[in-house]
């Protein structure tokens, strides 16, 4: 790409987005990237689409006082469905792991597969414990 592209390019994103900086734990940083390079996602992508669905979540709730149950209902069926993408990427995941060829079993690929289920598996069961 150009120079002049690349120019053009950072001052529509810079007119169209805000950039937004996570602190993540490094493993699980790591986990989450790898899981969503094999799902065909980006990062950003997953986490857009989970921001957009908090704040229309958030837009369509009451005030606590007024309707506790409903504001509850409404943040379990989002942990419900953050769930539910997590296993997918998980199900991806295991999926590329299963695929990877027995002379390569034990490899930093294989390995780094195994690490990012195991984490996934921990998200997606303390994701689990909070409703």
């Amino acid at each position: 790409m150009s120079d002049t592209a690349n120019r053009a390019k950072t001052k529509w994103n810079a007119e169209h987005y805000t950039q937004i900086k996570v602190s993540v734990d490094p493993v699980i940083a790591a986990a989450f990237k790898t899981a969503c390079e094999k799902a065909g996602r980006s990062m950003a992508g997953v986490l857009s689409q989970l921001m957009a669905e908090y704040s229309t979540a958030a837009k369509e709730s009451r005030p606590a006082a007024v309707d506790t149950v409903s504001t509850r209902r409404k943040r379990r069926n989002s942990v419900n469905s953050l769930i539910l993408q997590m296993e997918q990427i998980r199900d991806a995941e295991v999926n590329y792991q299963s695929n990877i060829p027995d002379n390569l079993r034990g490899s930093s690929r294989f390995e780094a597969a195994e690490q990012s289920i195991s984490v996934l598996d921990e998200v997606i069961e303390l994701l689990g414990e909070i409703y």
